[in-house]
């Protein structure tokens, strides 16, 4: 078997994507302004939100949301424990206090059955994260924040395309915040987006965006006095997108639709390789949720998982990953169990086993290359070099 370089992502572009950046550049507009709010539009339209706004990240749109959102010092922010550490993060930059809740190990969700548990007099808000593209179980976590007057921000970085009973995420809560890092099924290089239902509350996150001033550099040339400066009514942030990217993001929306149906035809076709293996348990499709696939994450499960043999299957796991590492083929853990972080672990004085699922989440997930331009040869080889891993019998 000849052996090919696969990664676990891999970025192309179409010409037409190139020549819209080219455009820009030579339009002499490249900083926020027309193609920035070209791009919000079409992700209006494709996520079905009445407000989108453009930022510099996934993590300057959450943040930005719990700054418009008012979560400040002392507020308890209910957060899963398995995630990327923005998730967590913005809660620090607000001064509130992270809650982590465990997740459930058969979505990598958020458990919702362990959320209200975590509510005290001093809860503020739930940051449910709809991980790899697979929703969170919004309908019970809405009913819960409802009955608790709870706030509800989105994490939806990697759900472009995914949708929890017929509606897109990050219109479920208060704001939603994606990401199009080179990663996801959408990308700018760095940037994120902001969903919301409110437009109060996008008014002011448009403004935070920009330094907290009333109007866009945009809005004053096209009101046609651009030398007359705006107030500046809240204390913001520079986190604005440029028109650079903006062109990008915009031109791959005309075709977000085929993107999403190839991250899920390879996704099914994963599906049913991995319906041969007995040690890795292939993501799962709820009814209710249609899965954007950002990742393809399976755990690594040759018996069943306990805190006592934690130790051995992941070491199992990373000799596995190290094969196909030598043959070619990238690989990575699902994402980060944050308590074991050293940041949050000293903190709020955490133990791994303090949060067992996302602790087995994180040692023993993980995720296989998937990609809109992953070719047929490509896929057929990985799964021929997991199937002679199994036929060699190195899983105990």
């Amino acid at each position: 078997m000849k052996t090919m370089n696969i990664p676990v992502a891999r970025t192309s572009f179409l010409e037409e994507e190139i020549a819209a950046v080219v455009e820009t550049l030579k339009s002499g507009w490249i900083v926020q302004g027309p193609r920035v709010r070209e791009f919000e539009e079409k992700f209006e339209a494709y996520t079905g939100s009445p407000h989108a706004i453009a930022t510099t990240s996934c993590t300057t749109a959450l943040h930005l949301a719990l700054e418009a959102l008012g979560i400040g010092a002392g507020d308890e922010v209910i957060v899963p424990a398995f995630s990327w550490v923005t998730t967590a993060n913005v809660v620090e930059y607000q001064k509130g206090t992270v809650v982590f809740c465990d997740i459930d190990l058969a979505t990598f969700n958020i458990d919702v059955s362990l959320i209200e548990e975590k509510i005290t007099p001093k809860t503020r808000a739930i940051i449910p994260v709809h991980l790899f593209g697979l929703p969170a179980d919004m309908g019970p976590i809405m009913e819960i924040a409802g009955q608790h007057n709870l706030l509800v921000i989105e994490d939806g970085a990697c759900g472009l395309g995914s949708r929890y009973r017929g509606r897109h995420v990050g219109n479920f809560g208060s704001a939603g915040a994606f990401s199009f890092h080179p990663r996801k099924a959408l990308t700018t290089g760095e940037g994120g987006m902001i969903t919301t239902r409110d437009q109060d509350l996008a008014e002011k996150m448009r403004s935070l965006r920009t330094h907290g001033a009333e109007t866009s550099d945009l809005q004053r040339h096209q009101a046609g006095r651009p030398y007359l400066l705006p107030d500046f009514p809240h204390l913001g942030y520079n986190y604005r997108m440029t028109d650079i990217q903006a062109a990008l993001g915009s031109a791959q929306m005309d075709h977000a639709d085929d993107t999403h149906y190839r991250r899920v035809e390879l996704a099914d076709r994963y599906d049913d390789f991995i319906d041969t293996i007995p040690w890795l348990v292939k993501p799962a499709r709820p009814p209710e949720s249609e899965h954007g696939f950002q990742a393809y994450v399976c755990l690594f499960q040759p018996k069943t998982i306990s805190l006592d043999n934690i130790e051995d299957i992941n070491q199992q796991r990373n000799a596995f990953m190290d094969y196909l590492q030598e043959n070619g083929i990238a690989t990575r853990p699902g994402t980060l169990a944050l308590h074991t972080l050293s940041y949050y672990a000293k903190k709020y004085d955490l133990k791994p086993e303090d949060f067992p699922a996302s602790l087995i989440a994180s040692l023993c997930s993980i995720t296989f290359p998937l990609f809109p331009s992953l070719t047929d040869g490509e896929l057929e080889y990985v799964f021929s070099a997991i199937s002679k891993y199994d036929r060699n019998r190195r899983i105990k």
